[in-house]
């Protein structure tokens, strides 16, 4: 199980197959700011309120020069679905086999009624343009999230 990454590491590469088909990396980002959200489950309660709040926000990302990109283990039917249903406007990255979710130190071991397992933390990083962690929000609580990585974006410069 790797770390949750330090604000000033480079972000670990990626390339992940996405909705719509094809694939997105970090690389395509190049030079541009990224925030990239993680999530345990698309069209689950908290997720799809995460997802909503940042697709709200899209606008105003796109005036701080920042593209959002959602990553969660499902698969790439599950994200066309969510986006579609609930009309989302930026990608959404699938990492079935978990490599991303390693890198980034977000698929961790959880805890529910006493039961352990293995799941992702909901957590977020911004990348600034020079491809370094910006900043970083592990174990993100969702009411007032999209706002204040935006508020960080917009900041960045």
């Amino acid at each position: 199980m790797s770390e949750f990454p330090e604000v000033g590491a480079p972000a670990p590469a990626f390339s992940l197959s996405r909705d719509g088909g094809g694939s997105v990396s970090l690389k395509d980002f190049k030079g541009r700011k990224l925030v990239v959200y993680f999530y345990p489950k698309a069209d689950t309660p908290g997720c799809t309120k995460e997802a909503i709040a940042f697709n709200g926000l899209k606008a105003a990302f796109a005036a701080a020069d920042t593209d959002i990109l959602g990553v969660s283990a499902d698969a790439v039917k599950a994200q066309d679905k969510f986006k579609t249903k609930y009309g989302l406007d930026f990608a959404l990255g699938s990492d079935p086999d978990k490599a991303m979710l390693e890198a980034y130190g977000v698929w961790v071991e959880k805890s529910m009624y006493g039961r352990k397992y293995m799941g992702i933390e909901r957590a977020t990083v911004l990348i600034g343009r020079d491809g370094t962690l910006a900043r970083t929000w592990p174990n993100v609580k969702v009411t007032g999230h999209a706002e204040e990585v935006l508020k960080a974006a917009q900041e960045l410069g």
